[in-house]
């Protein structure tokens, strides 16, 4: 949405209302053939929640690939709007959103009559790639901790606030076990990674929220 002109980002709202999801609710299915739906996320106005979906890849071999997540602004299944296919992944909401669930027709003839929509959608297309990249090069090079380590201050810089402590926040709720499946890990690995960091200073470790204390050191940590 950040990067559509107020009249499109207009335009693209109006192609269908909004409705309230919950935390924990899914939006598309995994090799559903049935529907080819754009979900576009938004925050509920007044609530300190972010807008925030992960993307899972459910293995034949009974793992699971954590293959992104979306926040708010953000559109998920596109691909199966844009190639008609059966759906790639699991989408499931992370927090209470709003969200707009616009036909795959309608969103192609939206692209079609705005050639800068199109430009927004193909840029955005190509920065998931890259972050696909990314984890595969981290996987291929990295050990586990450097690739917690990596993840940890990529989603905060994309997502994380600062706090009036001086600290930043990661932006998103994340369990160990997701971000095992972010990282490629088993969840113990990460579970000593994230301890690891807690006893070096570098983040502060809830149950679920992982609060980065010094970005600077843990993007250096080797």
């Amino acid at each position: 949405m950040d990067r559509l002109s107020p009249e499109e980002r207009a335009g693209l709202l109006a192609l269908a209302p909004s409705s309230p999801r919950q935390a924990g609710e899914p939006l598309i299915y995994q090799g559903d053939r049935d529907r080819s739906d754009v979900f576009l996320l938004r925050s509920i106005p007044g609530q300190r929640l972010t807008a925030c979906v992960k993307v899972t890849a459910y293995l034949e071999s009974g793992g699971a690939a954590m293959l992104g997540i979306r926040v708010c602004g953000d559109v998920v299944g596109e691909l199966a709007a844009l190639r008609r296919q059966p759906r790639s992944a699991m989408v499931t909401t992370c927090s209470p959103m709003l969200v707009h669930v616009i036909h795959a027709q309608a969103f192609t003839d939206f692209l079609d009559h705005h050639p800068a929509a199109w430009n927004a959608l193909a840029r955005m297309i190509a920065d998931r790639l890259d972050w696909a990249n990314r984890r595969r090069t981290d996987f291929a090079q990295f050990s586990v901790p450097v690739r917690v380590a990596n993840v940890l201050v990529e989603i905060s810089s994309r997502h994380g606030v600062d706090r009036v402590d001086g600290k930043r926040g990661l932006g998103i709720d994340l369990t160990h076990e997701e971000i095992a499946h972010l990282v490629g890990a088993r969840k113990d690995a990460v579970f000593k990674a994230i301890r690891r960091f807690k006893d070096l200073g570098l983040i502060d470790a809830s149950h679920r929220r992982k609060i980065i204390i010094d970005p600077i050191g843990l993007a250096d940590f080797r």
